[in-house]
């Protein structure tokens, strides 16, 4: 397991443009946080070594995409079939995610389909899977909140105080009501 990165104000700062910016390169990010390039540059890097940014993959909407019909479902599965299971639930198309859970089941899924005859499907194929003992499935009637981290990372107690000075300033002095985002 990784030890968490100590995460500071610029480098939350960053993370915020590049989820409200995402197609924005280095050079614009600079220019949003206010820092020079190669600092912005740095902090990336390091953040990418640290596993904190863990991918640039498209955000893709399954339900914009076709499969509107979603569901979670909870496996219990015999003991000591973790491996086995993850690559069988790996061959499954329409498994989104999977987790390993504590409490009353042993695996929280998320799988999707286009209908509901494509959701059983998923469903019965998961159930034939030689390690799930027994399975229950709620199916999704709507997102109240969407996949989100940048709440969570506002939480944290910053690592202490941004070594890049542009950035220190900017954050100390008043904002000049003359100047404009752009």
């Amino acid at each position: 397991m990784r030890t968490p990165a100590k995460l500071d104000e610029l480098d939350l700062a960053i993370l915020s443009a590049m989820h409200e910016f995402q197609k924005a390169g280095i050079l614009e990010l600079s220019r949003r946080t206010k820092v020079a390039r190669a600092t912005v540059q740095a902090r990336i890097n390091r953040m990418e070594e640290a596993g904190v940014i863990a991918s640039y993959d498209p955000q893709i909407d399954v339900t914009a995409a076709g499969f509107d019909v979603q569901a979670f479902v909870t496996l219990e599965i015999a003991q000591g079939a973790l491996d086995t299971l993850t690559a069988e639930l790996d061959a499954i198309p329409g498994v989104l995610e999977a987790y390993a859970t504590t409490g009353s089941g042993d695996v929280l899924c998320r799988i999707g389909a286009d209908s509901h005859a494509g959701l059983q499907a998923v469903l019965l194929s998961i159930d034939r899977t030689s390690a799930v003992v027994r399975s229950h499935s709620v199916i999704v009637l709507s997102t109240v909140i969407e996949r989100r981290t940048l709440p969570l990372l506002r939480t944290l107690t910053p690592a202490g105080t941004a070594k890049a000075p542009a950035y220190r300033d900017r954050r100390v002095s008043p904002p000049d009501s003359r100047a404009t985002d752009r």
